[in-house]
């Protein structure tokens, strides 16, 4: 069984930040994949369902803490505790700032990076779980790091981020198999622009100057034609 959970900020004002990336994420892919309805389980909101895997069919469970962001780890070890399971049997979803908008990375282990709901977890579960980071960008500066996390997507942010969730639902049963980088490169392949395979447009002909019919090079003009006449033309 693997367990994918979303990292964000419970609350309809909080639902669009881009904090709450993560939550939108396993949302998208719960409701893909035809997960159970929404119900309240181990200090959040609780799917289960099945990933059609390429090795079988995976049983998946999608869970949004319910604690806030700062203690999303007590949401994950009540899971962890009830099915038994290790920090390993767990994807991580959430917000990267250095990571540019729809970017994704994956990774197994490693430090929290400034993250207090990565750092909540690593101190209730440990920190050899898998975390799929998925890019909001930098706004260049410091100051405004807090506001732009916990600032709404923005209607152009839609164009990327709309795609990515639909690329990740659909990539999700490649992390029932812990194939971490087909996840990445299927998300990749189907994030990839469209290529133009038109073909090329046939060259114009050129048009061809008549020489045979005065009349026509000079379009009847009597003047023109008088003074051809002149010249011995």
């Amino acid at each position: 069984m693997i367990v994918l959970a979303g990292l964000g900020n419970p609350g309809e004002k909080y639902a669009r930040h881009r904090h709450n990336v993560g939550f939108m994420a396993v949302d998208a892919i719960a409701d893909a994949h035809g997960f159970s309805a929404s119900r309240e389980k181990f200090h959040g909101v609780f799917r289960e369902g099945f990933l059609d895997a390429p090795s079988g069919r995976a049983k998946a469970i999608v869970l949004k803490p319910l604690t806030h962001m700062n203690d999303s780890g007590r949401s994950l070890r009540a899971a962890a505790d009830f099915y038994k399971l290790d920090a390993n049997d767990f994807v991580v979803f959430y917000d990267e700032l250095d990571l540019a908008p729809g970017k994704l990375r994956i990774k197994t282990g490693g430090g929290a990076a400034g993250h207090n709901g990565v750092r909540s977890i690593d101190s209730h579960l440990g920190n050899d779980f898998r975390r799929v980071r998925i890019g909001i960008g930098h706004p260049g500066d410091k100051s405004k790091v807090t506001g732009h996390v916990l600032g709404n997507f923005s209607k152009a942010d839609r164009d990327w981020l709309d795609p990515m969730l639909d690329a990740i639902a659909r990539a999700a049963p490649f992390l029932a198999d812990d194939e971490d980088q087909r996840f990445v490169s299927d998300v990749a392949q189907r994030l990839a622009p469209a290529r133009n395979e038109a073909k090329a447009k046939p060259k114009t002909k050129a048009a061809e100057t008549p020489t045979s019919k005065p009349s026509e090079e000079t379009n009847g003009n009597p003047f023109t034609d008088a003074f051809r006449k002149l010249l011995g033309r």
